[in-house]
């Protein structure tokens, strides 16, 4: 018992110092000046805070954090929405994810959203031998089109619905809206999730929702992009698509390599539910398989 005891006292006091910053044995082990105090952890700096551990290799450090359940963990960013109904509008889409899960046949939840993009590529990082040279374009300089998607993404089976245009406004919307109730035609009820742009709550919309009664808007907390999952595809979308494309000139070719990557979800995906995490441990996840 004493053994033991030993075990879980040591595991304690691992698990609370680790919740600090590194102190003044941490800055020592790195040699940094006294001004300067390391903000993360490392092995090294965690073995020079307890004494118990000195005579341990790092891998032997490693050892002890994983079983005391310690690891390396990304930080959280801390999400801030003004609503002052956050917690309720939460719940309630929370109640709709698990209405859905519990009545998969009848009950259809979509999370809507709208992105544009250009024609012009946005500029990342690229395997080359040297960085790539500008070029001059042949294209007045002022014509960097744009084009615009309204999607939804099915948070069931992961198949994704658009509408796309130059204007994604008033009729794009009632569009998409006209779009799910004939890809829907069994669904008793349909929620479908969304922002507070003006234009969902325009009054030609709203008049519009009364020929579909099977859908439901669901509104999300203001300035609450973290709890709308589509947002996570137009990422994956600008990251694989979208920046350093090679398309500039070729504005058809572009919109069909964006209209294709969409389409390859067009019936359903798992990879895609996992991406923008609706397949895990998060909590929409979570209400999603009814928990």
């Amino acid at each position: 018992m004493a053994i033991s005891g030993g075990i879980f006292d040591r595991q304690k006091e691992v698990q609370e110092r680790l919740q600090q910053a590194p102190g003044e044995e941490a800055r020592q082990e790195l040699g940094l000046p006294p001004e300067v105090m390391p903000s993360r952890w490392s092995l090294r700096t965690i073995r020079a805070s307890f004494d118990w551990m000195a005579d341990y290799t790092l891998s032997g450090v490693w050892r002890i954090l994983e079983r005391d359940r310690c690891q390396l963990r990304s930080s959280r960013v801390k999400h801030y929405s003004p609503d002052p109904n956050y917690v309720d509008k939460v719940m309630y889409l929370e109640t709709c994810l698990r209405q859905a899960a519990d009545s998969p046949e009848t009950h259809v939840l979509l999370f809507m959203d709208e992105m544009g993009y250009y024609r012009w590529p946005t500029a990342a990082s690229d395997w080359q031998v040297v960085a790539p040279e500008p070029t001059r374009s042949t294209q007045p300089a002022d014509n960097n089109r744009q084009w615009r998607l309204i999607a939804v993404l099915n948070s069931w089976s992961g198949q994704v619905d658009y509408v796309d245009g130059y204007i994604v406004g008033r009729q794009k919307v009632i569009d998409m809206y006209q779009q799910i109730e004939t890809i829907y035609p069994h669904a008793q009820h349909i929620f479908v999730v969304q922002d507070n742009w003006s234009i969902h709550k325009h009054s030609d919309v709203t008049t519009a929702l009364e020929d579909f009664p099977r859908i439901e808007p669901v509104w999300l907390p203001t300035y609450a992009p973290w709890l709308n999952p589509i947002e996570k595809l137009w990422r994956w979308l600008r990251q694989d698509v979208l920046k350093m494309h090679r398309l500039a000139m070729e504005w058809e070719a572009l919109r069909r390599t964006v209209n294709a990557f969409l389409d390859q979800f067009g019936n359903g995906s798992q990879d895609l539910l996992h991406y923008v995490g609706l397949l895990g441990q998060g909590r929409l996840a979570k209400a999603r398989r009814g928990l």
